[in-house]
């Protein structure tokens, strides 16, 4: 049986982020983990044993890291889709589900965040 798609996956990537809409949240950065998932296309036959041969989940981090650079977002929603809009450049990616967490924002609460799904 062929494999024809595969999961890549970055799961609570903590960052410090400029990101909310509160004044404590606009004072500065805050701690913000975020998670992605992408189903990517599998060549068949299978390719290699190269790193050329898959996206490689560097440029996942890269890429966020970039994204947070000099940038206050307003909201977790905004983030989601710049980090889907970035996925989505990428010819092989079949689908994908972002989602952010803040959880140093209510102290009653573990976390607060949004998951958005991309679907080509």
């Amino acid at each position: 049986m062929p494999i024809t798609s595969s999961k890549l996956f970055l799961t609570d990537f903590a960052v410090q982020a400029n990101i909310g809409i509160h004044d404590f949240e606009k004072a500065g950065p805050q701690r913000l983990l975020i998670s992605v998932e992408i189903e990517v296309e599998v060549p068949v036959p299978p390719s290699s044993d190269e790193i050329e041969a898959v996206l490689d989940y560097d440029f996942l981090r890269s890429g966020i890291l970039d994204l947070l650079t000099d940038r206050h977002f307003n909201l977790q929603e905004t983030l989601c889709r710049e980090i889907i809009a970035m996925i989505a450049g990428h010819a092989t990616v079949k689908s994908a589900v972002v989602s952010t967490r803040k959880p140093d924002v209510y102290p009653d609460c573990g976390a607060v965040g949004v998951s958005l799904t991309y679907q080509r």
